[in-house]
């Protein structure tokens, strides 16, 4: 029977077949037949069935018993960036950025209710997890998060609110939706978002928004930091100014692009 929520274009094989390919991750990188219909709720012949079609296809790859993305994946991913323009654009001054404060940067956009990264330039690694274009962690817990969901439309981010399981990777995580509404406020009108060690013990982050030509907010550039080598007065006095300044050289350009190059939310 069809949901009654859906619109009638809605093809619900091809809603399955895409969370076949989302259910493979970093902690999941090889999934055995029974594992992919268990995860999606779907059948063993339907998971088949959507398995062998990508393998047909080259998306998924298989010794016969586990199934693992193949490199072609990379193909849907590249070519959503390539469509934006945004990555190209941002890279020249992400490492200018990084050259003036000697730490990582990164671009990054809101994707449903995750973040994804499409640009970095990297200097150390100071995070025990791998970050690289393509990554993706909750919103709520990032800065570049918390400053997109910030210039959501009101509606938007109370809907997010009550959509999104509020979990706590750390001690310092936010708790409460009332506190998360607080600060996404208080970050629309600072102008930048700081998170101190709430995705990381170690970690502070701090972010500001991308605006495209008609002043909407398309993405957030950061920089990651110690918490050891980084108060949160340091970073508002060293870094806060230079990423603002970079944010704004990065609007600029995007400026210049024609049309749809601009439309970095996914």
């Amino acid at each position: 029977m069809a949901d009654p929520a859906r619109e009638t274009h809605f093809v619900q094989s091809l809603e399955r077949g895409l969370a076949v390919i989302r259910v493979f991750d970093a902690a999941h990188p090889e999934l055995t037949l029974s594992e992919v219909a268990r995860a999606c709720d779907i059948t063993r012949a339907a998971a088949r069935r959507f398995l062998l079609t990508l393998v047909d296809l080259g998306y998924v790859q298989s010794d016969g018993r586990m199934f693992r993305l193949g490199p072609r994946i990379l193909e849907l991913g590249y070519a959503y960036l390539s469509s934006i323009g945004l990555p190209d654009i941002a890279q020249p001054h992400l490492k200018r950025l990084v050259h003036e404060v000697h730490e990582s940067s990164s671009v990054c956009v809101l994707d449903g209710d995750d973040i994804v990264y499409v640009a970095r330039v990297p200097t150390s690694r100071i995070m025990t997890v791998s970050i690289t274009v393509g990554t993706r962690f909750p919103a709520y817990l990032t800065s570049v998060g918390r400053v997109l969901l910030a210039h959501l439309p009101e509606q938007e981010v109370e809907l997010y609110l009550k959509r999104v399981p509020l979990t706590r990777p750390t001690a310092r995580t936010v708790a409460s939706t009332s506190m998360l509404r607080t600060e996404l406020h208080r970050i629309r009108d600072q102008g930048y978002a700081i998170v101190d060690q709430e995705l990381e013990e170690g970690l502070r982050s701090v972010a500001a928004p991308i605006r495209d030509g008609n002043g909407g907010v398309v993405a957030a550039v950061n920089i990651p930091v110690h918490a050891s080598r980084n108060s949160i007065d340091s970073i508002r006095r060293d870094l806060v100014p230079a990423l603002v300044a970079a944010a704004s050289r990065i609007e600029a350009d995007l400026r210049l692009m024609p049309g749809p190059a601009t439309r970095a939310r996914a």
